[in-house]
């Protein structure tokens, strides 16, 4: 019996892999070099945040964290941050589109891992994390307030916390109850009324609240799944446990990432991704507003006066450098969309900037087809996969999240 099932694992395996007792693959160095820089054991430490002097505070991490459930962070009251980035659902939502106060043309991106990215949103419209925590907060469809209210609401609230952490609060005493550049007609009114030192006082306090949320988040990293313990036992020689073994099925899916499929060329390093932005000729969702991705984020980013360039940043401008020498146009930012990390995907569907997938199966599918792009050239070539390649590399993913 122990000889018919090994006989038939390697059956099943075919030309990919040699087994023994069906829990020992066989790959070539090349494949475990690959495989062992994809794992989460060789993830650098968190580099400081030199933008924000606050970044590794702890009573700073702890009032971000308050403030990034407070539904008091919106307009009504009733939404969060974390009603879109849950923290039992790998603070994602489920949703093709995040719904705060309305519906978003964007789908939730997870939070783990995010401080390591060098640019933020799917398109990259802000260039650092305290910079991205901000933007929900002022954004009509997310939680829809306004700097001024804000900053108002932490003296009331906050007052203490925070000015043990960043310092007096400054008089807010003649400050608007509601203005901001951003918001409705009343509060842009209101805001270009103030004299330009009272709107340094109130921008300040809403910095400071971006530097306290993107504390707390630094703090969210991915965990450890069964793809790391394989990737550790093929590193040092040992053969894994029962519980960890790879399937014939699964291996398959390794080797193709790796290999004829591609996927490694932007879902690679321990997080799964280049931190970079592709057309990959996902179609639009027929009744959101025009996307172009990338290529409209350009000016976005450098238009925030909370940018890396601002006069919020802490620290001096050496930080500046992937504001300093991004790529500004080129049709390859057209349609452009951050590559997702592929760590815990498996269990959030749906998939794309707009959830236009439902399943990892339609993802592979995708890119086995490889599409046109409605607008700009996507880079993705036709793969032609079989059915059993696609369900091989469906398979993988999934141990990705285990």
């Amino acid at each position: 019996m122990r000889r018919l099932a090994r006989i038939s694992c390697v059956f099943a395996l075919g030309a990919f892999a040699v087994l023994i007792g069906c829990s020992e693959p066989q790959f070539s160095d090349g494949e475990k070099t690959t495989i062992a820089s994809l794992a989460l054991n060789t993830l650098p430490a968190l580099k400081p945040d030199t933008t924000n002097r606050f970044a590794d505070v702890p009573a700073a991490a702890a009032l971000g964290s308050t403030l990034f459930f407070d539904q008091g962070m919106s307009r009504d009251g009733t939404v969060s941050c974390s009603t879109c980035h849950k923290i039992d659902r790998q603070f994602q939502d489920d949703l093709p589109q995040a719904v705060g106060i309305g519906r978003t043309n964007r789908r939730t991106m997870p939070l783990a891992g995010v401080a390591r990215d060098p640019w933020f949103f799917w398109d990259g419209r802000r260039d650092s994390l305290w910079a991205q925590a901000l933007t929900p907060l002022e954004n009509p469809l997310e939680q829809a307030g306004n700097r001024a209210a804000f900053a108002h609401y932490i003296k009331k609230r906050f007052g203490e916390r925070y000015e043990r952490i960043f310092g007096p609060l400054p008089d807010l005493s003649s400050v608007p109850a509601n203005a901001s550049p951003l918001g409705t007609d009343a509060e842009k009114a209101a805001w270009n009324a103030m004299p330009d030192s009272q709107a340094e006082d109130v921008n300040r306090v809403f910095a400071n609240i971006g530097k306290a949320i993107a504390a707390f988040e630094r703090s969210i990293e991915p965990p450890q799944t069964r793809f790391d313990r394989l990737a550790i036992d093929l590193a040092s020689g040992a053969k894994p446990q029962a519980d960890d073994a790879f399937s014939p099925e699964e291996i398959l899916g390794l080797k193709l990432f790796i290999g004829k499929a591609n996927c490694v060329t932007c879902h690679n390093g321990p997080r799964f991704t280049d931190n970079s932005f592709h057309n990959t000729g996902v179609p639009p969702v027929a009744d959101l507003p025009p996307d172009r991705g990338r290529v409209d984020a350009i000016t976005q980013v450098e238009a925030d006066p909370f940018n890396c360039f601002g006069a919020f940043r802490d620290g001096d401008d050496s930080a500046c450098r992937e504001l300093r020498f991004m790529v500004k146009s080129g049709p390859e930012l057209v349609r452009a969309y951050k590559t997702p990390s592929l760590r815990g995907a498996a269990t959030r569907p749906p998939y794309m900037h707009a959830g236009q997938f439902s399943s990892l199966d339609e993802v592979v599918a995708h890119y086995s087809k490889a599409p046109a792009s409605v607008e700009g050239t996507s880079e993705v070539h036709p793969l032609q996969l079989s059915e059993r390649e696609r369900a091989a590399l469906v398979a993988f993913l999934k141990t990705l999240a285990e």
